[in-house]
């Protein structure tokens, strides 16, 4: 088998087990995160011993079931270990590492490694529509550094922030944005670390 193979394996024992602890923490079962995510149970069993591997709509369907983003889950998917050179309480992310992938409309990397209690990072959208509402139990701060963003917090109101501007919100609120003028934007956003994942 090659070295490639070999990673590929370790990668989805990764993710699998990176969705059980999700799940766990939510106090779901597998059938009941089979019917959140409209995937099967016999699939979602294999996805988390590391014998099936989703494809990005199904991770999609998944991450929202969990409250969460694909780029939380991929993120524990990929070796997220403190390199050799950086020992004690102390992580860098070089502007060319972090974990990417998709979240809330657009593409985010995650700016931490290891077990930080938050998980900042930085996002890039261009969506001039709004999607569908997130929602998770952890709270999330956004920073716009660039563009304008509409945010949507359903009952909490509609705000307009610009480069500058800042808002928190607390877990259980539901949130979307969007850009103001169907320009590229981009925000600086921390969300708090899930427990027990």
């Amino acid at each position: 088998m090659s070295t490639g193979s070999v990673a590929l394996d370790e990668q989805t024992e990764r993710l699998g087990a990176r969705i059980r602890s999700f799940r766990q923490a939510r106090g779901l079962t597998l059938v009941e995160l089979a019917r959140l995510s409209d995937l099967s149970h016999p699939f979602l069993s294999q996805l988390e011993r590391g014998h099936a591997r989703p494809s990005m709509p199904s991770l999609e369907r998944i991450a929202r079931a969990l409250g969460s983003s694909q780029v939380e889950l991929m993120a524990g998917s990929t070796d997220q270990e403190l390199p050799s050179g950086q020992r004690g309480r102390a992580s860098v992310v070089l502007a060319h590492e972090g974990v990417q992938g998709p979240f809330g409309g657009g593409q985010a990397r995650i700016l931490v490694r290891g077990d930080a209690p938050f998980i900042p990072m930085d996002f890039a959208g261009q969506n001039a529509e709004f999607g569908e509402f997130y929602t998770h139990d952890e709270a999330e701060f956004l920073h716009v550094v660039s563009g304008t963003v509409v945010v949507d917090l359903a009952d909490e109101g509609i705000h307009t922030l610009e480069p500058g501007d800042s808002l928190h919100y607390a877990g259980g609120t539901l949130h979307r944005w969007r850009s103001f003028d169907g320009k590229a934007y981009r925000m600086f956003i921390v969300k708090e670390r899930r427990a027990g994942a």
